[in-house]
Protein backbone atom coordinates (compact mmCIF):
# COMPACT_ATOMS: atom_id res chain seq x y z
CA UNK A 1 0.00 0.00 0.00
CA UNK A 2 1.50 3.15 -1.25
CA UNK A 3 0.73 6.31 0.57
CA UNK A 4 -1.85 6.95 -1.99
CA UNK A 5 -3.36 3.71 -1.81
CA UNK A 6 -4.89 3.73 1.48
CA UNK A 7 -6.59 7.10 0.72
CA UNK A 8 -10.16 6.38 -0.68
CA UNK A 9 -9.21 8.28 -3.93
CA UNK A 10 -5.97 6.43 -4.35
CA UNK A 11 -8.26 3.40 -3.75
CA UNK A 12 -9.86 3.75 -7.37
CA UNK A 13 -9.72 1.12 -9.95
CA UNK A 14 -7.13 3.65 -11.72
CA UNK A 15 -4.93 3.04 -9.48
CA UNK A 16 -4.56 -0.89 -8.44
CA UNK A 17 -6.39 -4.38 -9.66
CA UNK A 18 -9.49 -4.86 -8.60
CA UNK A 19 -7.87 -7.63 -6.52
CA UNK A 20 -5.77 -5.29 -4.52
CA UNK A 21 -8.52 -2.66 -4.05
CA UNK A 22 -10.10 -4.20 -0.93
CA UNK A 23 -6.88 -4.94 0.52
CA UNK A 24 -4.74 -1.42 0.03
CA UNK A 25 -7.88 0.16 1.27
CA UNK A 26 -6.92 -1.14 5.02
CA UNK A 27 -7.77 1.80 7.50
CA UNK A 28 -8.51 4.25 4.72
CA UNK A 29 -9.44 6.90 7.40
CA UNK A 30 -7.08 5.66 10.23
CA UNK A 31 -3.87 5.96 7.58
CA UNK A 32 -4.97 8.78 5.59
CA UNK A 33 -4.49 10.96 8.55
CA UNK A 34 -1.19 10.31 8.18
CA UNK A 35 -1.15 10.94 4.22
CA UNK A 36 -3.55 14.03 4.18
CA UNK A 37 -0.46 16.18 3.00
CA UNK A 38 -0.49 14.07 -0.20
CA UNK A 39 -1.51 16.52 -3.12
CA UNK A 40 -3.59 15.92 -5.73
CA UNK A 41 -1.32 16.28 -8.71
CA UNK A 42 0.95 13.71 -7.08
CA UNK A 43 -2.37 11.21 -6.66
CA UNK A 44 -2.92 11.73 -10.79
CA UNK A 45 0.55 10.73 -11.35
CA UNK A 46 0.59 7.80 -9.61
CA UNK A 47 -2.91 6.80 -11.25
CA UNK A 48 -1.26 7.98 -14.76
CA UNK A 49 1.98 5.75 -13.71
CA UNK A 50 -0.12 2.24 -13.26
CA UNK A 51 -2.12 2.71 -16.06
CA UNK A 52 0.69 3.10 -18.23
CA UNK A 53 2.33 0.95 -16.39
CA UNK A 54 -0.22 -2.32 -16.81
CA UNK A 55 -1.22 -1.00 -20.34
CA UNK A 56 2.75 -1.25 -21.35
CA UNK A 57 3.19 -5.06 -19.46
CA UNK A 58 -0.47 -6.17 -21.81
CA UNK A 59 0.68 -4.71 -24.58
CA UNK A 60 4.13 -6.39 -24.60
CA UNK A 61 2.67 -9.69 -24.13
CA UNK A 62 -0.50 -9.49 -26.45
CA UNK A 63 2.40 -8.25 -29.01
CA UNK A 64 4.98 -11.28 -28.69
CA UNK A 65 2.29 -13.48 -28.82
CA UNK A 66 1.02 -12.41 -32.30
CA UNK A 67 4.36 -11.57 -33.22
CA UNK A 68 5.82 -15.08 -32.59
CA UNK A 69 2.42 -16.67 -33.89
CA UNK A 70 3.05 -15.23 -37.37
CA UNK A 71 6.72 -15.44 -37.43
CA UNK A 72 6.82 -19.40 -36.02
CA UNK A 73 5.12 -22.06 -37.31
CA UNK A 74 5.51 -23.68 -33.98
CA UNK A 75 4.54 -21.57 -31.26
CA UNK A 76 1.01 -22.24 -31.45
CA UNK A 77 1.50 -26.04 -31.62
CA UNK A 78 0.40 -27.66 -28.32
CA UNK A 79 3.87 -29.31 -27.26
CA UNK A 80 5.38 -25.42 -27.42
CA UNK A 81 2.55 -24.24 -25.26
CA UNK A 82 2.47 -27.41 -22.63
CA UNK A 83 6.67 -26.46 -22.80
CA UNK A 84 5.80 -22.55 -21.98
CA UNK A 85 3.60 -23.35 -18.89
CA UNK A 86 6.09 -25.53 -17.76
CA UNK A 87 9.13 -23.58 -18.17
CA UNK A 88 7.45 -20.84 -16.18
CA UNK A 89 6.62 -23.44 -13.50
CA UNK A 90 9.55 -22.52 -11.44
CA UNK A 91 10.13 -18.99 -12.06
CA UNK A 92 6.24 -18.00 -11.48
CA UNK A 93 6.55 -20.60 -8.11
CA UNK A 94 9.23 -18.13 -6.42
CA UNK A 95 7.45 -15.05 -8.28
CA UNK A 96 4.38 -15.48 -5.96
CA UNK A 97 6.80 -15.59 -2.80
CA UNK A 98 8.53 -12.30 -4.05
CA UNK A 99 5.18 -10.56 -5.06
CA UNK A 100 4.03 -11.41 -1.19
CA UNK A 101 7.33 -9.81 -0.02
CA UNK A 102 7.37 -6.83 -2.17
CA UNK A 103 3.63 -5.89 -1.45
CA UNK A 104 4.95 -6.18 2.68
CA UNK A 105 7.87 -3.88 1.55
CA UNK A 106 10.64 -7.09 2.25
CA UNK A 107 12.91 -8.59 -0.40
CA UNK A 108 13.43 -12.47 -0.37
CA UNK A 109 17.20 -12.81 -1.66
CA UNK A 110 17.72 -16.45 0.02
CA UNK A 111 15.42 -17.66 -2.20
CA UNK A 112 18.13 -19.60 -3.82
CA UNK A 113 19.62 -21.48 -1.14
CA UNK A 114 16.26 -22.28 0.37
CA UNK A 115 15.43 -23.84 -2.84
CA UNK A 116 18.53 -25.93 -2.72
CA UNK A 117 18.37 -26.83 0.76
CA UNK A 118 14.55 -27.84 0.37
CA UNK A 119 15.82 -30.19 -3.23
CA UNK A 120 18.50 -31.62 -1.22
CA UNK A 121 16.26 -32.31 1.61
CA UNK A 122 13.26 -33.88 -0.33
CA UNK A 123 16.04 -36.36 -2.42
CA UNK A 124 17.82 -37.68 1.24
CA UNK A 125 14.49 -38.07 3.21
CA UNK A 126 13.14 -39.57 -0.35
CA UNK A 127 16.03 -41.99 -0.05
CA UNK A 128 15.66 -42.92 3.26
CA UNK A 129 11.99 -42.95 3.68
CA UNK A 130 9.59 -42.51 0.63
CA UNK A 131 8.57 -39.40 -1.65
CA UNK A 132 5.70 -38.34 0.20
CA UNK A 133 7.50 -37.77 3.58
CA UNK A 134 9.99 -36.43 1.36
CA UNK A 135 7.96 -33.62 0.23
CA UNK A 136 7.06 -32.62 3.47
CA UNK A 137 9.99 -32.66 5.05
CA UNK A 138 11.47 -30.06 1.83
CA UNK A 139 8.33 -28.15 2.65
CA UNK A 140 9.00 -27.93 6.39
CA UNK A 141 12.33 -26.58 5.79
CA UNK A 142 11.18 -24.23 3.45
CA UNK A 143 8.82 -23.06 5.80
CA UNK A 144 11.56 -23.19 8.42
CA UNK A 145 14.01 -21.23 6.76
CA UNK A 146 11.50 -18.47 5.76
CA UNK A 147 10.76 -18.04 9.38
CA UNK A 148 14.17 -17.58 10.56
CA UNK A 149 14.76 -15.42 7.92
CA UNK A 150 12.10 -13.38 8.79
CA UNK A 151 12.91 -13.87 12.59
CA UNK A 152 16.69 -11.97 11.61
CA UNK A 153 15.10 -9.38 9.88
CA UNK A 154 12.60 -8.24 12.48
CA UNK A 155 15.16 -9.28 15.49
CA UNK A 156 18.09 -7.59 14.09
CA UNK A 157 16.34 -4.40 12.82
CA UNK A 158 18.26 -4.86 9.35
CA UNK A 159 17.04 -4.34 5.89
CA UNK A 160 15.68 -7.54 4.45
CA UNK A 161 17.37 -7.28 1.27
CA UNK A 162 20.94 -7.20 3.29
CA UNK A 163 19.40 -10.09 5.56
CA UNK A 164 18.18 -12.39 3.36
CA UNK A 165 21.44 -12.12 0.93
CA UNK A 166 23.61 -13.02 3.57
CA UNK A 167 21.31 -15.87 4.66
CA UNK A 168 21.20 -16.98 1.03
CA UNK A 169 25.10 -17.09 0.59
CA UNK A 170 25.09 -19.33 4.10
CA UNK A 171 22.25 -21.56 3.18
CA UNK A 172 23.97 -21.91 0.05
CA UNK A 173 27.22 -22.51 2.65
CA UNK A 174 25.25 -25.45 4.49
CA UNK A 175 24.22 -27.00 1.17
CA UNK A 176 27.86 -27.24 -0.29
CA UNK A 177 28.37 -29.13 3.04
CA UNK A 178 26.08 -31.58 3.25
CA UNK A 179 26.28 -32.90 -0.32
CA UNK A 180 30.37 -32.17 -0.26
CA UNK A 181 29.56 -30.43 -3.51
CA UNK A 182 28.12 -33.55 -4.99
CA UNK A 183 24.92 -34.21 -6.77
CA UNK A 184 22.55 -36.53 -4.45
CA UNK A 185 20.15 -38.92 -6.51
CA UNK A 186 17.45 -41.24 -4.77
CA UNK A 187 17.31 -44.49 -5.14
CA UNK A 188 16.90 -45.91 -8.75
CA UNK A 189 13.81 -47.77 -7.18
CA UNK A 190 12.12 -44.91 -6.17
CA UNK A 191 13.39 -42.28 -9.29
CA UNK A 192 10.26 -42.64 -11.05
CA UNK A 193 8.14 -41.99 -8.11
CA UNK A 194 10.15 -38.70 -7.34
CA UNK A 195 9.70 -37.51 -11.14
CA UNK A 196 6.02 -37.27 -10.10
CA UNK A 197 6.13 -33.76 -10.47
CA UNK A 198 7.30 -33.80 -14.22
CA UNK A 199 4.74 -36.28 -15.50
CA UNK A 200 2.29 -34.85 -18.32
CA UNK A 201 -0.85 -35.43 -17.53
CA UNK A 202 -4.26 -36.19 -19.43
CA UNK A 203 -5.08 -32.32 -19.46
CA UNK A 204 -3.10 -31.70 -22.89
CA UNK A 205 -0.04 -33.14 -21.22
CA UNK A 206 0.35 -30.43 -19.09
CA UNK A 207 2.54 -31.31 -16.38
CA UNK A 208 1.27 -31.57 -12.42
CA UNK A 209 4.27 -28.72 -11.46
CA UNK A 210 2.05 -26.57 -13.79
CA UNK A 211 -0.89 -27.15 -11.81
CA UNK A 212 0.47 -27.04 -8.74
CA UNK A 213 1.68 -23.38 -9.64
CA UNK A 214 -2.02 -22.67 -10.21
CA UNK A 215 -3.03 -23.61 -6.76
CA UNK A 216 -0.21 -21.62 -5.18
CA UNK A 217 -0.78 -18.79 -7.37
CA UNK A 218 -4.41 -18.93 -5.99
CA UNK A 219 -3.99 -19.48 -2.37
CA UNK A 220 -1.59 -16.39 -2.84
CA UNK A 221 -3.57 -14.24 -4.42
CA UNK A 222 -7.13 -15.23 -2.13
CA UNK A 223 -4.36 -14.57 1.09
CA UNK A 224 -3.34 -11.04 -0.14
CA UNK A 225 -6.93 -9.75 -1.93
CA UNK A 226 -9.18 -11.76 0.27
CA UNK A 227 -8.08 -11.54 3.67
CA UNK A 228 -6.90 -9.41 6.60
CA UNK A 229 -3.83 -10.36 6.97
CA UNK A 230 -3.78 -9.31 2.69
CA UNK A 231 -4.82 -6.02 4.23
CA UNK A 232 -2.29 -5.65 6.70
CA UNK A 233 0.76 -6.98 4.22
CA UNK A 234 -0.09 -3.57 1.78
CA UNK A 235 -0.34 -1.74 4.89
CA UNK A 236 2.93 -2.46 6.10
CA UNK A 237 4.37 -2.21 2.76
CA UNK A 238 3.13 1.25 1.92
CA UNK A 239 3.57 3.18 5.33
CA UNK A 240 4.77 0.91 8.17
CA UNK A 241 4.38 3.41 10.55
CA UNK A 242 0.73 4.33 9.66
CA UNK A 243 0.03 1.05 10.21
CA UNK A 244 1.60 0.25 13.48
CA UNK A 245 -0.42 3.23 14.76
CA UNK A 246 -4.17 1.44 13.14
CA UNK A 247 -3.10 -2.07 15.42
CA UNK A 248 -1.17 -3.54 12.72
CA UNK A 249 1.72 -6.23 14.24
CA UNK A 250 3.70 -5.03 11.33
CA UNK A 251 7.35 -7.70 13.06
CA UNK A 252 4.44 -10.51 12.83
CA UNK A 253 3.62 -9.37 9.06
CA UNK A 254 7.13 -9.26 7.65
CA UNK A 255 8.03 -12.96 9.32
CA UNK A 256 5.07 -14.50 7.67
CA UNK A 257 6.02 -13.25 4.31
CA UNK A 258 9.16 -14.50 4.59
CA UNK A 259 7.61 -17.65 5.41
CA UNK A 260 5.48 -17.82 2.92
CA UNK A 261 8.14 -16.76 0.38
CA UNK A 262 10.18 -20.13 2.16
CA UNK A 263 7.34 -22.74 1.09
CA UNK A 264 7.06 -21.38 -2.65
CA UNK A 265 10.96 -21.28 -2.79
CA UNK A 266 10.69 -24.86 -1.32
CA UNK A 267 7.96 -25.88 -4.13
CA UNK A 268 10.02 -24.36 -6.56
CA UNK A 269 13.27 -27.09 -5.48
CA UNK A 270 10.72 -29.70 -5.75
CA UNK A 271 9.71 -28.72 -9.26
CA UNK A 272 13.34 -29.00 -10.18
CA UNK A 273 14.20 -32.01 -8.46
CA UNK A 274 11.75 -33.35 -9.86
CA UNK A 275 12.38 -32.67 -13.06
CA UNK A 276 16.02 -33.67 -12.76
CA UNK A 277 15.88 -36.71 -10.92
CA UNK A 278 18.79 -35.40 -8.54
CA UNK A 279 19.63 -32.09 -6.33
CA UNK A 280 22.58 -29.79 -6.20
CA UNK A 281 24.19 -27.19 -3.72
CA UNK A 282 23.95 -24.50 -6.73
CA UNK A 283 20.75 -25.09 -8.35
CA UNK A 284 18.36 -21.96 -9.28
CA UNK A 285 21.50 -19.84 -7.66
CA UNK A 286 19.92 -16.86 -10.03
CA UNK A 287 16.53 -17.67 -9.91
CA UNK A 288 15.85 -15.31 -7.26
CA UNK A 289 16.83 -12.46 -9.32
CA UNK A 290 14.72 -13.54 -11.89
CA UNK A 291 11.58 -13.53 -9.77
CA UNK A 292 11.65 -10.83 -8.37
CA UNK A 293 12.44 -8.96 -11.82
CA UNK A 294 9.44 -10.95 -12.89
CA UNK A 295 6.98 -9.36 -9.99
CA UNK A 296 8.59 -5.97 -10.81
CA UNK A 297 8.12 -5.84 -14.70
CA UNK A 298 4.39 -7.24 -14.15
CA UNK A 299 3.54 -4.14 -12.03
CA UNK A 300 4.33 -4.50 -8.44
CA UNK A 301 6.03 -1.87 -6.55
CA UNK A 302 9.63 -2.64 -5.26
CA UNK A 303 8.92 0.24 -2.99
CA UNK A 304 5.97 -1.63 -1.16
CA UNK A 305 2.82 -1.40 -1.20
CA UNK A 306 1.07 -1.96 -4.72
CA UNK A 307 0.67 -4.73 -6.61
CA UNK A 308 -0.76 -7.92 -6.95
CA UNK A 309 0.29 -11.73 -7.21
CA UNK A 310 -1.41 -11.61 -10.54
CA UNK A 311 0.89 -8.84 -11.72
CA UNK A 312 3.99 -11.15 -11.49
CA UNK A 313 2.43 -14.14 -13.22
CA UNK A 314 2.25 -11.28 -15.90
CA UNK A 315 5.85 -10.42 -15.44
CA UNK A 316 6.57 -14.26 -15.85
CA UNK A 317 4.92 -14.70 -19.09
CA UNK A 318 6.16 -11.75 -20.60
CA UNK A 319 9.81 -12.91 -19.59
CA UNK A 320 9.17 -16.67 -20.56
CA UNK A 321 7.92 -15.50 -23.79
CA UNK A 322 10.67 -13.40 -24.59
CA UNK A 323 12.96 -16.50 -24.32
CA UNK A 324 10.82 -18.90 -25.71
CA UNK A 325 11.12 -16.11 -28.78
CA UNK A 326 14.98 -16.38 -28.47
CA UNK A 327 14.98 -19.98 -28.69
CA UNK A 328 12.09 -20.57 -31.70
CA UNK A 329 14.15 -17.84 -33.79
CA UNK A 330 17.26 -19.06 -33.02
CA UNK A 331 18.71 -15.66 -31.60
CA UNK A 332 22.01 -14.94 -29.51
CA UNK A 333 20.82 -14.98 -25.89
CA UNK A 334 23.05 -12.40 -25.03
CA UNK A 335 20.55 -9.92 -26.43
CA UNK A 336 17.90 -11.42 -24.56
CA UNK A 337 19.75 -10.71 -20.88
CA UNK A 338 20.29 -7.04 -22.29
CA UNK A 339 16.36 -6.77 -23.16
CA UNK A 340 15.04 -8.36 -19.96
CA UNK A 341 17.50 -5.71 -17.98
CA UNK A 342 16.12 -2.76 -19.72
CA UNK A 343 12.27 -4.03 -18.98
CA UNK A 344 13.56 -4.36 -15.67
CA UNK A 345 14.46 -1.03 -15.77
CA UNK A 346 11.83 0.56 -17.06
CA UNK A 347 9.34 -1.05 -14.70
CA UNK A 348 11.26 0.54 -12.27
CA UNK A 349 11.52 3.78 -13.75
CA UNK A 350 7.90 3.83 -14.60
CA UNK A 351 7.07 2.98 -10.63
CA UNK A 352 9.65 5.89 -9.35
CA UNK A 353 6.74 8.80 -9.42
CA UNK A 354 4.60 6.81 -6.25
CA UNK A 355 7.75 6.00 -4.39
CA UNK A 356 9.54 9.43 -4.95
CA UNK A 357 7.42 10.76 -2.08
CA UNK A 358 8.51 8.58 0.52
Amino acid sequence: MSREAVSPEAASPEGVSAEGESAEAVSAEAVSRDTAGASAPARRATAVSARWRDRGVGSCVAFLVLALSLSTDTFLTADNLVNLLDQATVTGLLACGATVCLLAGAFDLAMGGTLALSAITFVAVTRATGVPLGMAAAVAVGLALGTLNGLVVVGVRVHSFIATLALGIAYGGVALIVTDGDIVYPLSSRLSEAQVLARPTAAGGITVASFLLVVVTGICWALSARTAFGRHMYAVGGNAEAARRCGVRIDAVRVAVLAISGVCAALAGLVLASRAGSAQADMGAQLPLSAIAAAVVGGTSVLGGRGAVWRGLVGVALLTLIGNGFNLLGWNSTYRQLIEGLLILGAIAVDRPSGARR
